[in-house]
């Protein structure tokens, strides 16, 4: 499987545009993905040393650790009842990249039982949302090393952000919960290496009451009935996967399974009272997924879904394989829960099976979904592409003010217009610049070229310079940095308001 190469800036790289520089460089070594020198005895031997405590992401510096890489997560839950405390494990298959003293894991607020390195009891102390492993012998650098984790798992655990986001972490449900790790949340449920551009496969062991279901990304393995009356759920992701885009849900479900193009195994989850009531819009996704896949190429996994989330949740989400779809987006109009359907599963594409490489590069992955979103709504009895690309236009100045520049963030402000409609006018311009046929094929080629793998701005400008056949760097770049809006080619009369105030 393609690795996640991890990502750290040193703290004095003073603007984007050298960040860019500095994580597309041809040659990175070891001592720079680490944030520091490689310490070596007087005999030339490596010396252990701590793994980074973050990747230095510029918005999320201490999300993810320096020192290793992931090989397989395995969580076992022993699901109780709505907002109660269970007994949990986290199991996490590692390899190192360098001689390691300690190491760190993100991880929030639950109360541990135990830590243990390759069966033997480690060091673990608290600093914030990080969880320090000091294992009883340092770890030589390219080793496979397990790391078990057992603790008691809070499924009251959310946290808030003044964005789209809202809420997230563990969302409760009347007779269960599902997540919405989306951005930094997994922590909250499962220590992690919680970063958009690192991946691995994950594998649940979810114990439930026999009344309840359990769902998770992937393929379901195995439904086992314990003697207890209980009932032991396996699931395995099948593809790598970030931890802000693990789905688990719990509660009283019924499935539906359907099939999609060429026989794509679909199967919906949802809540027995929703599931009559949403079904209309939830069988239109064979066909939103033909739709997607004559622009975009095949669908990148082996199966999806949509779990219906029985919760005031106020936002969907593009849990791999089986997006959070909350129980609202289903009850209203047509066109209004068409263009959230089709927004989830377009992050399947882009997001996904592409992942970002940091949190700045968000704008390709929800501008890519708005743009397509919109895109078949305009033909689907929603309203006008060009419409609303012109009004984002006309704001575009406003939301470089208040929330950055597409592709310049700032933390708070991640989730806000910009990354939305900002994102997709991006889009829309690159598309009046090249022309549509040029636009699909660079569209297509970045999905092909980087299908399994992290990738960022720096990549996608190339990628659409070479597809092309001209420099795009001097028209993307004002549009993803500059602090105005750029002309809108072919739409002259096209205004945008300055920002002022």
């Amino acid at each position: 499987m393609p690795l996640s190469i991890p990502f750290w800036v040193p703290a004095s790289i003073p603007s984007r545009r050298a960040l860019i520089a500095a994580v597309t460089a041809a040659a990175i070594s070891s001592a720079t993905l680490t944030g520091g020198s490689i310490a070596r005895a007087a005999d030339g031997t490596t010396v252990p040393s701590p793994g980074a405590p973050g990747l230095g992401d510029p918005l999320f510096p201490l999300d993810g650790n320096g020192g290793y890489t992931v090989r397989h997560y395995t969580l076992d839950f022993d699901w109780q009842a709505p907002k109660t405390p269970f007994a949990a494990k986290t199991t996490i298959e590692a390899v190192s990249t360098q001689a390691l003293s300690r190491f760190g894991l993100d991880f929030a607020g639950n109360a541990l039982t135990s830590v243990s390195v390759d069966g033997a009891p480690a060091d673990a102390v608290r600093e914030g949302d990080e969880l320090v492993v000091t294992p009883r012998s340092a770890i030589a650098k390219n080793a496979a090393f397990t790391v078990t984790v057992t603790y008691t798992a809070d499924p009251t655990q959310i946290r808030h952000r003044d964005d789209a986001i809202e809420d997230y972490g563990w969302i409760p449900t009347p007779d269960g919960t599902v997540l919405y790790p989306q951005p930094n949340g997994a922590k909250m449920i499962f220590p992690a290496n919680d970063h958009p551009s690192l991946r691995a496969p994950f594998t649940f062991r979810i114990s439930t009451p026999n009344d309840l279901t359990a769902v998770a990304n992937g393929r379901l393995q195995s439904r086992e009935k314990r003697p207890d009356g209980r009932v032991l759920w396996t699931y395995r992701s099948e593809r790598p996967i970030a931890p802000q885009l693990v789905q688990l849900g719990i509660g009283k479900f019924t499935t539906d399974d359907h099939t999609g193009p060429g026989g794509l195994p679909i199967r919906d989850y949802v809540p027995d009272d929703l599931a009559a009531p949403t079904k209309a819009y939830r069988d239109l996704t064979p066909q939103h997924l033909a739709w997607l896949e004559q622009r975009l190429g095949p669908y990148p996994f082996n199966r999806y879904g949509i779990l219906v989330g029985d919760t005031d949740l106020g936002v969907a989400l593009e849990t791999q394989t089986l997006s959070l779809v909350p129980k609202a987006d289903l009850l209203g109009t047509q066109v209004d829960a068409e263009r959230n359907l089709v927004h989830e599963l377009t992050h399947q594409w882009f997001g996904d099976s592409v992942a970002i490489r940091t949190w700045s590069d968000l704008w390709l992955s929800e501008g890519y979904a708005r743009f397509y979103e919109r895109l078949y709504s305009e033909s689907h009895g929603g309203g006008s592409f060009e419409a609303a690309m012109k009004t984002a236009y006309e704001n575009h100045n406003v939301w470089r003010r208040d929330y950055g520049a597409p592709a310049e963030p700032t933390e708070p402000n991640l989730f806000k217009r910009m990354r939305y409609d900002g994102s997709a006018l991006v889009l829309y311009a690159l598309r009046e610049k090249v022309g549509e046929a040029a636009f699909d094929r660079i569209s297509r080629a970045w999905i092909t070229q980087y299908r399994g793998r992290t990738a960022g701005t720096a990549d996608y400008i190339k990628l659409a310079s070479k597809v092309s056949g001209q420099d795009l760097a001097p028209f993307l770049t004002p549009w993803l940095y500059g602090p105005t809006t750029p002309a809108m080619p072919n739409h002259p009369d096209w205004v945008a308001a300055p920002a002022t105030g």
